[in-house]
């Protein structure tokens, strides 16, 4: 056995044991070997209702992490609570990246996160900047979604019909943890607190780094030490063959300005502004489902492979 292939054994048992999935970086690389190897390892952390896999086999990043691995990226998949406020998720998410650090050896990781995996990230870059290099937000609920403010304002506190969703949600998020092996706690009523206008604004208020101060502008690049980036889409229907799309265009009408079905377009802002305006919904931004995207725009897994490019130029 070669040197290279005990060493992969050993680095995917240690992490397999610690809890985070890591893909081994250009495993199976032909051409340009190097276009996404960053000095740092990019994290992935996911969304709402989201996980690392389902079965062990269907990725939440569908396609993504080894479209980095083959450029050279080393790659970590985390799992945290499926519906669960930021502040939970983002400890969880904390010690997955305490994990990392010890694995590989590297000071500090590359965050991504989607969805409410914005937050969890910018939590780990808040409480602890010293590990985080650079912090990315994909669709990220940076200021609220008007969803969130919806259902908030028309669930009365502690009615039925609260308890219902609460539990409906709870049920859902349970679900999740159990086809993607894990067992964190669900609280889908914190999820969605932490989600509005107000929930964003005082986790805004505890954690500004990158926050811009206007409503649609960009915000400072880098806070403390971490880089901060971000990009949305503002597609809706974009493949007629995606089952989600109508769903999409359905939430996308409690929006006051252009979204991808979940997040408005400004809201998104965070640090550096890539692009706001993607021919993507909230899942195509993550390559969902199972990459029925659109053709008439950049593909999903193109942005987040020139996106490890820049950090990578960025030495990062």
């Amino acid at each position: 056995m070669t040197r290279l292939v005990r060493s992969l054994l050993v680095f995917t048992l240690v992490a397999a044991i610690s809890g985070v999935a890591p893909r081994p970086a250009g495993a199976f690389c032909l051409f340009n070997c190097s276009y996404t190897k960053t000095k740092y390892p990019i994290v992935l952390a996911h969304g709402l209702f989201g996980f690392d896999q389902l079965f062990g086999v269907i990725d939440y990043f569908f396609g993504i992490p080894n479209a980095l691995t083959d450029g050279g990226a080393r790659v970590f998949v985390t799992q945290v609570s499926a519906a669960n406020s930021s502040d939970v998720r983002g400890e969880q998410l904390l010690a997955q990246v305490e994990q990392i650090v010890a694995i590989t050896g590297s000071p500090k990781v590359n965050l991504i996160g989607h969805s409410q995996g914005a937050l969890d990230v910018r939590y780990v870059a808040g409480v602890r900047p010293d590990l985080v290099a650079s912090a990315s937000t994909v669709g990220g609920v940076n200021k609220g979604a008007e969803l969130a403010d919806f259902l908030q304002a028309n669930l009365q506190g502690g009615s039925f019909t609260q308890a219902a969703v609460a539990a409906l949600g709870n049920f859902l998020a349970e679900i999740i943890e159990l086809l993607s092996g894990s067992s964190d706690p669900a609280d889908s009523a914190a999820a969605l607190a932490q989600l509005s206008t107000a929930g964003t604004a005082a986790f805004n208020a505890r954690f500004p780094g990158g926050v811009p101060a206007t409503s649609c502008g960009s915000g400072a690049a880098s806070a403390n030490g971490v880089r901060y980036y971000s990009w949305s889409g503002t597609g809706v229907l974009t493949n007629a063959l995606d089952i989600s799309d109508p769903l999409l265009a359905l939430t996308s009408t409690f929006y006051h300005e252009a979204s991808d079905g979940l997040v408005g377009r400004c809201r998104s802002h965070l640090g550096t502004v890539i692009r706001d305006n993607y021919f993507q919904n909230h899942l195509d931004e993550v390559n969902q489902l199972a990459g029925l995207v659109s053709i008439f725009d950049a593909n999903p897994i193109a942005v987040f492979r020139s996106h490890a490019h820049r950090l990578k130029l960025a030495g990062l």
